[in-house]
């Protein structure tokens, strides 16, 4: 088990590496004021590690910065739009930190008892943590003006064709999140396990693609208040939002500093839930709600069972989805018909994340975990949650169970929608 918790830090540092390995003017530059400068979340993977593994938690005792150096990565105190203000560590200084860091974490590691799954979650929080920035620095460098820095990305599956259709989960009790006997490194908003009854509903096979969100378009789906919420059609006229961010008039994208035409039969992305709601209601559809995601993505109804992914138990393969970030894109639909759940539903791990209707709430019985700030503070607010992870995600920050949350207007993360109706 420490070995494989070890290469999952060393695999969640080379996708930083990439990401970072880049002269200091692309690292100290603010190329949006919705992300931070890179060099910012490359010292914070740092600071955060020392502070969980190295000092186990106490933000008391003193760190391998000073307390004034670490202040200016607590992401609570300073918000993103003031961070390129800050005296950051440079970018040969956050390298060499978070060097210093590992090796004393990787030193510690080898000396954790094996068998303990309690002692060894904060390494894999920690992981988690780190390839989470790792999503968030990649949305970064798309936001970023200028020529291409990452390549086209690596080559992924072909799709098929599949019928644009739904598949009907019928109704009854299921268990919704997981508890730590069953997934040791699942956070605190994903437990505790319970058993939660719902009515029947339909859930589309795929993630709506780029061509059906372009019928919406050519139907004046921006320009109809009728299919907006109130809300949803002030934010667009006030945004000014005409059709998915990076896409252009002309039919082309910008994707990592290369444009090209617009994939068809790709799951669409960078769509807010403003966004997502206007489309389903067009289509005659809704947003499903994250705890009818969830029994379409893991429950089995033959066996009465959770599955550990939609497939099965066995862990994630290329062949079952699209993670780690190496295409640096969505596949086509259809192209992973070996990770269907037991419903018959596809694409739901990888991808995009999946805006559903909930709003973020803590399940009966949370707990925090040792990192008690990391879901609480968000529970009540404007957050939807979104599920199943992009193609952006890496190593153990993805599960059936994980809840990722946002502010409605958001879409420079990679996010896309699945449909549901009532049955």
């Amino acid at each position: 088990m420490i070995e494989t918790i070890a290469r999952g830090l060393e695999a969640a540092r080379s996708r930083t590496h990439r990401l970072t390995s880049f002269e200091d003017g692309v690292l100290t530059t603010q190329h949006s004021r919705l992300m931070s400068p890179l060099v910012w979340d490359l010292a914070h993977i740092g600071q955060q590690e020392d502070l969980w593994l190295l000092r186990g938690g106490n933000a008391a005792c003193q760190g391998l910065l000073s307390a004034k150096i670490e202040g200016l990565y607590d992401a609570f105190e300073h918000p993103r739009a003031e961070r390129p203000s800050l005296p950051l560590l440079t970018p040969v200084e956050s390298r060499s930190f978070i060097a210093d860091v590992r090796g004393r974490v990787l030193d510690r590691l080898d000396r954790a008892e094996p068998e303990a799954p309690d002692g060894l979650f904060p390494f894999v929080m920690v992981e988690q943590h780190e390839q989470q920035h790792v999503e968030t620095m990649l949305a970064t460098h798309q936001l970023r003006d200028g020529e291409s820095l990452l390549g086209p990305g690596a080559p992924l599956p072909a799709g098929r064709v599949l019928p644009a259709d739904s598949v009907l989960v019928p109704g009854g009790p299921f268990v919704l999140g997981v508890d730590g006997e069953d997934e040791p490194w699942s956070l605190d908003n994903e437990r505790p396990a319970h058993q939660v009854d719902l009515p029947a509903f339909r859930i589309a096979r795929v993630p709506v693609t780029n061509a059906e969100w372009q019928l919406f378009l050519d139907a004046g789906g921006y320009d109809e208040p009728r299919w907006w919420s109130e809300r949803g059609w002030a934010h667009r006229v006030e945004a000014g939002l005409e059709r998915p961010l990076f896409w252009a008039a002309d039919g082309s994208r910008r994707r990592f500093g290369r444009v090209e035409p617009v994939p068809p039969d790709e799951p669409v992305q960078h769509v807010s839930y403003w966004e997502a709601q206007a489309y389903a209601s067009w289509a005659g559809a809704r947003l499903p709600t994250e705890q009818e995601w969830e029994k379409a993505c893991a429950w089995d109804p033959v066996l009465g069972r959770r599955r550990r992914w939609p497939w099965g138990d066995e862990g994630w393969t290329p062949e079952r989805a699209n993670l780690g970030g190496e295409g640096l894109r969505p596949a086509p639909v259809g192209a992973y018909p070996g990770g269907a759940s037991a419903y018959g539903v596809e694409q739901m791990i990888g991808d995009v994340w999946e805006w559903t209707s909930s709003e973020l709430t803590p399940w009966p019985g949370f707990r925090p975990m040792l990192y008690a700030d990391y879901s609480a503070p968000f529970f009540g607010g404007d957050f939807r949650v979104l599920r199943g992870g992009s193609w952006a995600v890496g190593g153990a920050a993805v599960r059936p169970s994980f809840r990722n949350w946002d502010l409605p207007v958001r879409r420079q993360i990679f996010t896309g929608v699945r449909l549901a109706w009532d049955a």
